[in-house]
């Protein structure tokens, strides 16, 4: 059986590659044509929908008739698996832009294509520049353009929520625009963190009702991150609103953790 995962992971891992050469480089040509990096949402669900494929996911997809088509929203997830992307842009029924960790950008590529489609690179080792990078997601938002955001900043390990850093609350009180609350079920299964080897099934993505923070001051941060925490705990399909123990811990100043 593991000879056979084993087969499968190499054969996904020359088609993942072939596929971010091709409609990478076409992500890179097409994406600065205005309005910025909507040219390339049929490109990138392309591509997102060829990796799951070979990967031998299938997709559930519930909830979507919830998100706004007349604004941009927040949309926040928890953060499972290096599947979490390819699975949300398949399934994010708008035009979305990412906050991600700025080495992706260096990858050959697809770091070219999701800079020109206006992806937000986040240095979360420099304060000074995430601090920049969530002010520049403000005001992509207050653009028009959907943000998401992984509050969790880092992939679990074993299914529990990781504490949330502030940052991508912040994005949402300074902008007034709603956050889409987002649970994924089933991608730590299919590729878990510190693993290579793939394993085909179900992902279930949910989509929750949108949850206001016009009127909002900063000050009502720490309630908004519990209210959005549990309404993706309760989506992701977690026992009692949490799977195994709740992860309460320290935040870095500027509200931005490292990735592992």
């Amino acid at each position: 059986m593991t000879v056979l995962r084993a087969l499968h992971t190499f054969v996904a891992a020359v088609v993942t590659i072939l596929d971010t050469v091709v409609l990478g480089s076409y992500g890179a040509l097409v994406g600065f044509i205005p309005p910025r990096g909507d040219w390339t949402l049929r490109g990138s669900r392309l591509w997102a929908r060829i990796i799951l494929l070979v990967a031998g996911v299938r997709l559930r997809v519930e909830g979507a008739n919830l998100v706004p088509r007349d604004r941009a929203v927040v949309f926040m997830s928890n953060h499972e698996s290096w599947l979490d992307i390819p699975v949300l842009l398949a399934t994010i029924p708008v035009q979305v832009r990412f906050l991600a960790k700025k080495s992706l950008f260096s990858i050959p590529f697809f770091g070219w294509a999701i800079a020109s489609m206006g992806f937000i690179p986040v240095d979360r080792k420099n304060r000074r520049e995430a601090v920049k990078s969530f002010e520049q997601a403000a005001q992509r938002i207050r653009a028009g353009r959907s943000v998401l955001v992984f509050p969790e900043e880092t992939r679990t390990t074993d299914g529990t929520l990781l504490p949330f850093q502030r940052g991508g609350f912040l994005i949402a009180l300074k902008s007034g625009l709603p956050i889409v609350p987002v649970g994924l079920d089933g991608p730590r299964r299919c590729l878990p963190k510190f693993s290579y080897l793939l394993r085909p099934g179900t992902i279930t993505v949910r989509f929750g009702e949108p949850i206001p923070t016009a009127g909002l001051g900063v000050t009502a941060k720490d309630a908004l991150m519990a209210t959005v925490r549990a309404a993706i705990a309760v989506l992701r399909g977690s026992r009692n609103g949490e799977e195994g123990v709740d992860r309460e811990g320290p935040q870095t100043p500027d509200g931005s953790g490292n990735d592992q």
